[in-house]
This record gives C-alpha cells, sequence and structure tokens, in this order.
C-alpha cells in the first residue's frame, strides 16, 4: 500500500473478495521527500487506510536496497550520460524482489499491488496483459516480470478504469479517493530538482552544444549528465529552428543537436533482455512501447534489438523498451536501450 487510492482501492477489492489481507508499505527512501510513495504522508495515508479497512498494516524498511538497486544505479547512469527509469528498477529490485521475498518469508500466499494491469493464467503459463484503463496503463512498468514472480502476484484493479477506481473509494469512504497522482521521481524534492540531486552527489560538468548538420558549435550547457536523448529545452541554443539533443557524449563535454527528423531511426539496438515467458525468437514481429504512456509501434525482434516498421523516435540510451504481442495486450519482455 502506497498511499495512493489504486492500492488503497485493491486492498479493498481482496479484502470484499474474501481474502485474509495484510497491508504493507515499503519504507524506501530515508532522506527528504515531498512527492510519490516515499513521503512521511503517503505512508499515514496508507496506515489510515489500511485501519478504515480493518486491516493490520505493517511497514518494512527497505531503504539500503533501495538505495544500492535504485538511487546509485540512477546516479550512476546520469554520469555516464544515460537517462534511467527508477521505477521500473524499484518494481523489478524492490516490489517484485525484495518485498515479494518478505511476503514468502511470512508466509503469505501472494503480494498485490494497485498497478493498472492484468494477470492471466494461460494453458499453465502466466501472462502479464494491459490494463483495461488505456490511459492508466502500467504494463509497460512491470515489463520485466517473469513466471515466478507473475505465479505469486495478484493486480486486483486491472479490469478497473481509473473512474472506477475513483468511484469505488469515494463508496468506501477512503481518505486517498480524491488524491492527486504522483508523477516526479519520488525521492527528488520537487522545489530543488534533478540538478540539485545529482549535484550533491557527482560532478557536473559544462559540456559544448554542437549542430549535426554543419558540425559548428552554438551553445553550451551547464551540466552535460542532465541532457537526454530527445530534450528540446534548456540547451543553451538560441533562437531560430528548433533544435532536439540527437546524442550526449559526457566524455568529450559534447551535446549533438538537430532538427526533429535527426531524432527518427529505423533500429533501435536493446540489452539487459527480462521475458515474462520464453525469448522472442529473431524475427519475431511484435510491438514496442519506449516511454510509460507513449503509443506502440510496429517492429521485428532481431536478437540484438528492434528493427521498426516505419521510422520512430530515438530511445534515449538506458531508458526501458516493453515488448508486446502483436495483439498490443500482452507483454512479451523488454530490454533496455
Amino acid at each position: 500500500m502506497s498511499g495512493g487510492v489504486d492500492s488503497s482501492v485493491a486492498a479493498a477489492v481482496l479484502r470484499d473478495a474474501g481474502h485474509d489481507v495484510v497491508g504493507a508499505t515499503m519504507k524506501l527512501w530515508g532522506g527528504e521527500s515531498d512527492s510519490g510513495c516515499c513521503s512521511v504522508a503517503d505512508v499515514d495515508d496508507a496506515r489510515r487506510v489500511a485501519q478504515q479497512l480493518g486491516l493490520v498494516h505493517h511497514v518494512f524498511n527497505f531503504t539500503d536496497d533501495f538505495d544500492s538497486r535504485v538511487v546509485d544505479p540512477y546516479v550512476d547512469a546520469h554520469r555516464q550520460g544515460r537517462t534511467p527509469n527508477p521505477c521500473v528498477e524499484c518494481n523489478r529490485h524492490l516490489k517484485f524482489d525484495r518485498f515479494l521475498v518478505r511476503a514468502m518469508q511470512l508466509g503469505f500466499d501472494a503480494i498485490a499491488t494497485g498497478h493498472h494491469a492484468r494477470v492471466a493464467s494461460v494453458d499453465d503459463r502466466w501472462r502479464l496483459c494491459r490494463g483495461a484503463d488505456p490511459a492508466k496503463d502500467q504494463s509497460y512498468v512491470l515489463s520485466m516480470l517473469g513466471q515466478d514472480a507473475l505465479s505469486r502476484c495478484l493486480l486486483p484493479i486491472g479490469e478497473l478504469t481509473k473512474p472506477e477506481v475513483r468511484h469505488r473509494a469515494a463508496a468506501l469512504g477512503l481518505r486517498t479517493a480524491a488524491k492527486p497522482e504522483s508523477q516526479d521521481v519520488c525521492f527528488i524534492l520537487g522545489a530543488r530538482g534533478r540538478g540539485a540531486f545529482l549535484g550533491d552527489r557527482i560532478d557536473l560538468h559544462p559540456a559544448t552544444v554542437m549542430d549535426a548538420e554543419t558540425g559548428m558549435a552554438i551553445g553550451s550547457v551547464d551540466a552535460v549528465e542532465l541532457v537526454t536523448v530527445g530534450q528540446r529545452r534548456g540547451l543553451g541554443v538560441g533562437g531560430g529552428d528548433v533544435r532536439y539533443a540527437i546524442s550526449v557524449d559526457v566524455g568529450d563535454r559534447r551535446v549533438t543537436v538537430g532538427r526533429r527528423g535527426a531524432l527518427d531511426t529505423d533500429v533501435t539496438p536493446l540489452g539487459s533482455f527480462a521475458w515474462v515467458d520464453q525469448p522472442a525468437l529473431i524475427g519475431t514481429a511484435l510491438r514496442a512501447q519506449t516511454s510509460a504512456h507513449g503509443a506502440s509501434s510496429r517492429a521485428i525482434f532481431t536478437g540484438d534489438g528492434l528493427r521498426w516498421a516505419a521510422p520512430v523516435r530515438r530511445v534515449a540510451p538506458g531508458q526501458t523498451v516493453a515488448l508486446y504481442d502483436e495483439d498490443d495486450d500482452a507483454v512479451i519482455g523488454s530490454g533496455v536501450a
């Protein structure tokens, strides 16, 4: 229970279905937080909702694991000029590993979360499918889950739309019924931002901004480690045609920019694959999604990446790409650009 409306309703759905439910909240971030599931207010909301539902509530302290598995890799990725996805890594290492192991050690049959996605059993194998609400589908951030985790995971609100979730929460009088969703990285203070967070932990270096067409220097940025491929704001480029970051070279302290079309690519190399069941075969036609809420695109799996059916926007190094079947419903797996 993160303290949000989705996990609150997930707990209520399971309770009302007759399950023996215990609420648990992970304490992940030991520093200051003003957003997401890491703030003191969110833990308090989770505890009070559990109380409203008549559930025992626990708090598990996983701050050391969160630092080593999520925060430190996040910082290191920026040091290398990559664009990490901390929510995916939190799901991979904390929610569906550390937390799942703790639940099994305590004798529970399964864990449940408030993610908008669905788990189904077909021919004794587990499938991860998109949630019923296309606008809130979260299968992308769960695309690294395999058979072991899926066999012990319940996603009770996967068949509900967001308005239906809020309606149920309001009907139950839950304090989280109208609570806004968090959109930010939970361990970064909104008032300070990513630059201040990283600046406290690594050296940030200025870089030259080069134009891809002319090869000329046309500006500069204060911190190359904060630039991501696809970015168009804050690049230190004057008026005229809009330019986008098309490559980031931390070692040479250089950001190369170009017009929108320069971001288009026919192929995307991938590594660090994770498969829901069997790995995709080379030549498999599938659909791929390159961001949490973006549309999927048709592609062919090449064994070490994707060949797109039509050019797509370049994926920033470090970002997760979720792979779906041709029907765009069931997750096949994921890779990292």
